[in-house]
Parts: C-alpha cells; sequence; structure tokens
C-alpha cells in the first residue's frame, strides 16, 4: 500500500519519534510533521522520560520475544545503547509459592528466552538459588523460585528518547510543531454515499486549543495515555497511572547495588532497578489508577454525548496506598531502606489493553486516520525497531502475527455491556487492584495527612 504525500505524527514519544525516524528513511519525499504538547521533547509529563526502563526478551508471548531480541540486539550493538543509554545487568524474575499465574508466566516466558539467549537465561528453582544471584537482598525474600536472564538489561529512557529527536533534527526531514491537540478534524462523505455505505469521514488534520489546525493526507495518533480523548476507545484501551518511587543511597550503597540484575516479582508487579547517580528507583506495574473524566465522545460531527473516561492527572505524588505498598516490598527486598524517605514519587500513565497488545492499525471507521499506541507499559524495550513495525502497518505487510496482535477489528471490539474491569487482564504480569480511583486515593491521603497533624 503506497503511503499520501503528507502524513501529520500527534505525539512526540517512543511511538510518534520511532515512526518519524522510519518514514524519513523510507519515505523519504513524504512531507513529515509531528505535533508535541510540550515545547521540549521529551515532554516531561510523558511516560518514557524516567531514569530507566527495563528492556527484556522476557514475555510469555513468543511474538514479543522474537521482537524484543531484535531490539535488544540493536540497544547492544548500534548508537542506540552508547553512551549510557543501555546497560546490561541482567533480569531476575521472581514468584511466590501461592500465586499460580505468576509461576505459570514465568515458566512459559523461561521458555521463550531461553531460546534466544540460550546459557545466559539460569533457572532458579528455590529461594537460595534467588538469593545467591542478590546477595544483598533479603533472606526474608517471598519468592519460591524464579529465573536470571544475563541477557537482558536496562535503558535510560528521557536520554533515549533525546536521542531519537537528535537523529530527527540532525538531517530536518521532520517539521515539528508545539501544541495541544483538541480533535481530530474530518471530511465527511456526500449524504448520498453515506446513506448508501459507500464511504466514511476522512481524517483530514487536528485542530489546536489555541485555534490553529493542522492539515495532512494521513493522521496518525502517537497520544499515548491521551488517546481515549480524541477518538473513542472505551474498551479498547484505558489510561492507568503506575506508582514509581525513589530512595536518594550513598556511595558506598551505589556501589553495592548498581551491578545487581533488575528484580520483577509477577505476582506483586513491583520491580526494582539498579541505582544510578545514588537514586534507587522502586516501581509498580500494577492494574494501576484510574482517572474518570468526562469528555464529548470524538469522532464527526458536532454531537452533546458525553462519555467518562480515565485520562492522566500529571505532576501529582503517588497516593499513601502506592507508598505504603512500596514499603511493604521493601521490608522484602531491601529492608535497610523501608524507613528511607522517599527522595520522590511520580505517576507514569500507561495506555493498556486487555490483553496488554498494542494498537497499530488504521481505524475502522475513519479513512486516513492511523493508530500508534496502546504501549500497556512495555512499549519502550522496543524503541530501536518499533517504528519499522508501524510503518510495515501503514503499508500493509505488517508480519501477520504481529497483524494478529495489533490490529483493529471488530472482532477484537467489546460487545455493549461489557464489563470494562473484568475485560482488562493485560498480559498476566500485573497485580493491585482493580479499576483504583486515583481521586479517592488522593483524598485518603490528604485525610490521612490531616489526621497525622493532629
Amino acid at each position: 500500500m503506497a503511503l499520501p504525500p503528507s502524513i501529520l505524527i500527534v505525539g512526540g514519544g517512543v511511538f510518534g519519534l520511532s515512526t518519524a525516524l522510519s518514514l524519513r528513511q523510507r519515505h523519504p519525499e513524504a512531507q513529515i510533521t509531528l505535533v508535541e504538547s510540550s515545547p521540549t521533547i521529551p515532554n516531561p509529563h510523558g511516560s518514557s522520560v524516567d531514569t530507566s526502563r527495563i528492556v527484556r526478551a522476557d514475555y510469555a508471548n513468543a511474538a514479543y520475544s522474537k521482537l524484543a531480541a531484535a531490539a535488544i540486539q540493536k540497544w547492544r550493538s548500534t548508537a542506540w545503547g552508547r553512551q549510557g543509554r543501555y546497560t546490561q545487568n541482567g533480569l531476575l524474575l521472581v514468584y511466590p509459592a501461592d500465586s499460580v499465574s505468576a509461576k505459570e508466566y514465568a515458566r512459559k516466558s523461561y521458555n521463550n528466552v531461553r531460546q534466544i539467549e540460550g546459557d545466559n537465561v539460569v533457572f532458579l528453582p528455590s529461594q537460595k538459588d534467588v538469593l545467591s544471584v542478590v546477595p544483598p537482598y533479603g533472606e526474608d525474600l517471598d519468592v519460591a523460585g524464579g529465573y536470571v536472564n544475563w541477557g537482558s538489561g536496562w535503558s535510560d529512557a528521557g536520554a533515549s528518547v533525546a536521542f531519537a529527536k537528535q537523529m530527527l533534527d540532525a538531517d530536518g526531514k521532520v517539521d515539528f510543531r508545539h501544541g495541544n491537540v483538541d480533535r481530530v478534524l474530518f471530511d465527511e462523505p456526500a449524504s448520498a454515499s453515506a446513506s448508501a455505505g459507500k464511504g466514511k469521514p476522512r481524517a483530514k488534520g487536528v485542530a489546536l486549543t489555541n485555534g490553529t489546525t493542522l492539515t495532512a493526507d494521513l493522521v496518525v495518533l502517537a497520544t499515548g495515555a491521551w488517546t481515549p480523548r480524541l477518538v473513542d476507545l472505551r474498551g479498547k484501551a484505558v489510561a492507568t497511572g503506575q506508582a514509581i518511587a525513589y530512595i536518594k543511597i550513598s556511595d558506598a550503597e551505589q556501589r553495592e547495588l548498581e551491578n545487581l540484575p533488575t528484580i520483577l516479582n509477577f505476582a506483586t508487579g513491583m520491580f526494582i532497578i539498579p541505582p544510578r547517580d545514588n537514586l534507587l528507583k522502586i516501581a509498580r506495574h500494577a492494574y494501576g489508577y484510574r482517572n474518570p473524566i468526562t469528555v464529548p465522545v470524538p469522532g464527526v460531527g458536532a454531537s452533546k454525548e458525553t462519555m467518562a473516561v480515565s485520562l492522566p492527572e500529571t505532576g501529582g505524588p503517588v497516593p499513601l496506598e502506592g507508598q505504603d505498598a512500596f514499603r511493604e516490598a521493601l521490608k522484602q527486598l531491601l529492608p535497610r531502606f523501608v524507613d528511607r524517605p522517599f527522595a520522590d514519587t511520580r505517576i507514569c500513565w500507561y495506555t493498556d489493553t486487555p490483553d496488554g497488545d498494542f494498537i497499530v492499525s488504521y481505524h475502522p471507521d475513519y479513512e486516513g486516520l492511523f493508530l500508534a499506541t496502546g504501549g500497556s507499559g512495555h512499549a519502550y524495550k522496543f524503541f530501536p525497531v518499533l517504528g519499522d513495525k508501524v510503518v510495515d502497518a501503514m503499508e500493509g505487510t505488517l508480519d501477520p502475527e504481529l497483524q494478529k496482535l495489533w490490529e483493529w477489528t471488530e472482532a477484537n471490539t467489546p460487545a455493549p455491556g461489557t464489563n470494562m474491569d473484568d475485560l482488562f487482564d493485560g498480559d498476566g504480569s500485573r497485580s493491585g487492584a482493580r479499576n483504583s480511583n486515583l481521586q479517592e486515593e488522593l483524598a485518603k491521603t490528604r485525610k490521612a495527612s490531616r489526621e497525622s497533624a493532629l
């Protein structure tokens, strides 16, 4: 499928930048514009501006293991991973005795990644074996076993997003614009054709909140957790806030911990990435917080219909519930830090889909509208190769196994009345409460703070 001469990408994160990199290489004659809500890239409120992101091929789904293996080769052997942007320290995946689902996910993941990394992957059948890999961790570690993959690592997310932007700036083939997108603009088909079922509304650009418009033949929404405001994704994706905290550590503690593997508990979702610059990061890969907001239903025409969808609230702290969960995890993992104050906390916004699969597909109801979103908290690691897969999908040449996972079809659209809370199970690696309301948790936090001050 030939691509049109002008393409507008909305969003300057991992999906948007990687797509722009691939388009400018494969379609050098195309007019490519990228609009980003932040005046700077990385966007300080984006999901991929953090100090670190896990880079792993450890998946229960072999398709993602294969794609991640291709990305890891780029992280290891090209400029993507240089200047501290990639560190291969290993990944330790563990599970407790009472979690059958976590053990099953680890078993499938082990079998997949063993075929890729071979002897780099070591099975750890007991708690003793696990502790032999991470001696500084507490002996009360609630694990029954797991495995370590020494072929995994982590990446400096903010630095890598900046690197991608620098590559695009170097040749000037992408026109960057700054502005908040209010809505997608459409050309409606003629009424006679529409009534006869011939033709769909066509996306022709976007309107910004300052009143200006940007037009193109193809509009690509790479807007992450903000996408549900621009297109109706009810039942297809939901924005969830994930808790992250940082602890300041000493030089001696930095030296002790910096070369350990990342540890990830599939049952609790808790993970700790080795520290850099005297900051230890602890985070939770969970069902997350939701932040319901009532907004107009997006699409063609001036409809007064509204919908309640979860959208990001940026800049706030992690609620007390999340901080308490971190303290409980530290009691088992690194008990010496359990009373250490958090230097900072933040909420990272995922765009979760029911099975954790991305949405990389033309919208079935509109011409000229393409979605590249649904990262579900695990898209970042594919940064060096993701753009090529997005452009493959645009051209209709995407690998069939990935197309089946990522395409928006009527078959994977939920029926009306489906219980949304039951629908979003993720890929089997999530934990915690479902549908936890951010505003309710923040209210509890404020109340607890007032009571403690009395």
